[in-house]
């Protein structure tokens, strides 16, 4: 089960944002907008709201299982925040 690792989200940490894309923190604005580069496909910029999205400060951990498997970690998180 991915957890919410302690701590604020600052530029080079490791989040999840709300595609579930484990993603290298690149800059939070003065607003509410956190962004980065995805650690699955490159994409950017990610972008996501740090008060509408549920986005979470992941491990190295969590990372290594998504790049390891994306679908089936994709899968596996889809089910834990339905649950």
């Amino acid at each position: 089960m991915t957890t919410d690792q302690p701590g604020e989200i600052r530029p080079g940490d490791i989040y999840e944002d709300c595609s579930f894309h484990p993603v290298l923190c690149t800059y939070i604005d003065d607003g509410d907008e956190i962004g980065g580069i995805s650690l699955i496909d490159a994409s950017s910029p990610r972008a996501c709201s740090l008060s509408g999205c549920a986005v979470i400060k992941l491990s190295i951990d969590d990372v290594i299982a998504a790049n390891a498997d994306w679908p089936a970690y994709l899968a596996r998180r889809k089910s834990e925040f339905d649950s």
